[in-house]
């Protein structure tokens, strides 16, 4: 038996509420659970103590047992110091995507066109005034 440590989602439409459980990997996300770890409710604050609580001393019997946490639990461990930080790779995290990067060129060439066309009635003016004195 594949076990997990999981969020199962709870609360009612656009007001999410999530509790942790110790689950078969086969069952459905809010389904049958073994145990209830603890809650996490993401509408609060992310400073106050009541977003995520856990039962720590539960959590470490599952993960002896074997269980193995999902990314989003695995996370809230590392913050609260029962798991080690994990090097996650990720390095195309902070680069915009293919739309965006076109929208930047677009604007360049804009810009440098528009720099041109300034550039150049400021070359002609001052021949101008030169044919008149």
């Amino acid at each position: 038996m594949a076990m997990k440590i999981r969020l199962a989602r709870g609360g009612s439409k656009k007001r999410p509420f999530y509790r942790i459980v110790a689950a078969d990997s086969r069952m459905p996300r809010d389904g049958r659970f073994i145990e209830k770890l603890g809650t996490y409710n993401p509408l609060l604050a992310k400073d106050s103590e009541e977003r995520v609580k856990m039962n720590l001393e539960r959590i470490q019997y599952w993960l002896g047992e074997g269980a193995q946490p999902t990314d989003r639990v695995s996370r809230m461990l590392e913050a609260a110091g029962v798991l080690a930080k994990k090097d996650r790779a990720n390095p195309k995290k902070g680069e915009p995507g293919a739309k965006a990067k076109a929208r930047v060129e677009e604007k360049a060439a804009k810009a440098a066109a528009a720099a041109e066309a300034a550039a150049a009635p400021a070359e002609e003016a001052p021949a101008e005034d030169a044919a008149e004195s």
